[in-house]
């Protein structure tokens, strides 16, 4: 839950475990809120720790607790090495690699974790927990590595980054953008390096949060696409002077599909009003292309992906995913809630929507580039032949467009066992959700060029004017590219049309639509 303020400029956002929703996921994602647990955590991560320290006092022999870990669980632990067990396994699944996860997504891994941890069946200290919020708070962001992990058992090795800055090892960045060791980084927030106590070490490093993460991120990303998509969708509509018809609620009730009866929904909002749809209302033009009839089914079944994993992925942002588990009666259960198998398929479905969305929209604009199905001048630029236009823009977004065809290739199917056997199957969601931000980027220049190319359209018929809706995206647009009136270098164009795409600014006819604005 959120307070009064606005999220984006210093809100104050109350994690409650096992009930923190998209909407502030996403503002989290976003960045500036400062976050705190809610006060009724407190007394299940106390009773959960009281547990494990029972079963030390007493004696008794529990995985994780005072044993090795994966192919090595049969090995007991004395007492007096229980300190060096944690922060031995800590350090030695530190072997990531690759470039930093962006801050945005090491923002979101830091709450998550912190929400696991508070469900209160992990058996850590409470100051862990406050410890993973104030480096949020404070804008400190632990250094860590994008690859190495298989999602099973966890996001070992990720996580093993984040919690190395908590003892005092590994890096962080500064707000200012400065790399500091761990150990400044938790001076930063006014604490020592923690020694940990029995299972803290496995607690911070099992879990899904990284993988989670990504595939949230993902599918922020790809809600600002489908919306992006609707509105070229409907700049390529007007610009060919296409029919509205086949949005007509009838026909989308006939089928019920919900995700395509929203998206229809949201297409007559977006052109309501528009005088070109009924300055062509008896032309005589029988059908569009699919790309553009079949907006509300493609896009619609997009819009069904992404609510799906949607559900998921706030599911297992709130889920506790370590192991083992404490339960309330003492009991200390081994189990696999750090499988990641239910986030790898969410990132996979996200993947496909993300692909789709820009497949459709670059045979928007290839439709947009042929005089002959268009009615535009050839590649949307006067005096052809001197001029090339659009011509290969078009094929930028081609070549973006199949690239994603490749990258949607669903990484759950994929495994192979590590731990000497002992994990012989794995989910991959680490890599399902972590290629999901090169999809959204490709998708975004596409649309981006989809939108430049429809603007250019109407303006080339420029007579009368689209809805009101429209015509305000219509004036947006062209406070960031000019009408291409002669050739020149469009670089710098597609990069700010692929800005465009990527904003969370959109009317609140296609935003109510996506799953974490509601």
């Amino acid at each position: 839950m959120t307070n009064a303020n606005n999220a984006n400029t210093g809100a104050r956002i109350v994690l409650e475990p096992g009930r923190v929703g998209l909407a502030d996921l996403r503002r989290i994602h976003e960045g500036g809120a400062t976050l705190e647990l809610h006060p009724d955590s407190q007394a299940a991560l106390q009773a959960s720790q009281a547990a494990v320290r029972h079963i030390v006092d007493a004696g008794a022999t529990v995985y994780g607790i005072n044993t090795g870990f994966g192919k090595l669980a049969s090995t007991r632990i004395p007492p007096q090495r229980l300190a060096e067990l944690q922060r031995n396994l800590v350090i030695s699944h530190s072997v990531g690699t690759g470039e930093p996860l962006p801050h945005a997504v090491v923002r979101l891994v830091l709450a998550t974790k912190a929400i696991s941890l508070a469900r209160g069946h992990s058996g850590v200290r409470p100051e862990l927990v406050g410890a993973l919020l104030a480096l949020h708070n404070a804008g400190i962001v632990p250094r860590i590595p994008s690859k190495g992990s298989v999602g099973a058992s966890g996001d070992l090795a990720p996580l093993a980054h984040l919690a190395c800055v908590l003892i005092g090892e590994g890096s962080a960045a500064t707000p200012e953008g400065q790399t500091i060791s761990g150990r400044e980084a938790m001076q930063r927030i006014g604490l020592e390096p923690f020694v940990l106590g029995p299972k803290e070490g496995l607690a911070l490093l099992n879990g899904t949060q990284v993988s989670t993460a990504l595939g949230l991120a993902g599918l922020f990303g790809a809600e600002r696409l489908l919306a992006a998509g609707l509105v070229s969708g409907a700049l390529s509509l007007e610009a060919i002077q296409g029919s509205v018809k086949p949005f007509d609620a009838r026909i989308h009730a006939a089928r019920g599909q919900a995700g395509q009866i929203a998206v229809a929904g949201a297409m007559r909002a977006l052109l309501d009003g528009s005088q070109i749809v009924t300055s062509h209302a008896n032309c005589g033009r029988v059908q569009d292309p699919y790309s553009v009839r079949c907006i509300p089914q493609v896009m619609g079944a997009c819009l069904d992906n992404l609510a799906h994993a949607a559900r998921v992925l706030a599911t297992e942002a709130n889920a506790a995913s370590d192991n083992p588990l404490v339960f309330d009666n003492g009991d200390v259960i081994s189990g696999g809630n750090f499988h990641a198998e239910p986030v790898a398929f969410a990132s996979d479905i996200i993947a496909l929507a993300v692909a789709e969305i820009g497949a459709i929209s670059e045979r928007r604009l290839a439709l947009l580039l042929d005089s002959g199905l268009s009615g535009l001048p050839p590649f949307l630029v006067e005096d052809g032949g001197v001029n090339s236009g659009f011509m290969i823009a078009q094929v930028t977004a081609a070549a973006l467009a199949s690239e994603n065809k490749s990258h949607a290739h669903p990484a759950s199917v994929d495994s192979l066992p590590t731990s000497a056997n002992q994990e012989d199957h794995v989910s991959m969601a680490t890599y399902a959700g972590r290629r999901l931000a090169d999809m959204v980027g490709n998708t975004a220049v596409v649309l981006g060029i989809e939108a430049m190319a429809g603007a250019q359209g109407m303006e080339l018929k420029r007579g009368p004017k689209s809805s009101p809706l429209i015509e305000a995206e219509f004036a947006r647009l062209r406070s960031k590219v000019a009408f291409l009136d002669k050739d020149r270098y469009l670089a710098d164009d597609i990069e700010a049309m692929k800005q465009w795409a990527l904003t969370s600014d959109w009317p609140k006819a296609v935003e109510c639509i996506l799953p974490s604005y509601q």
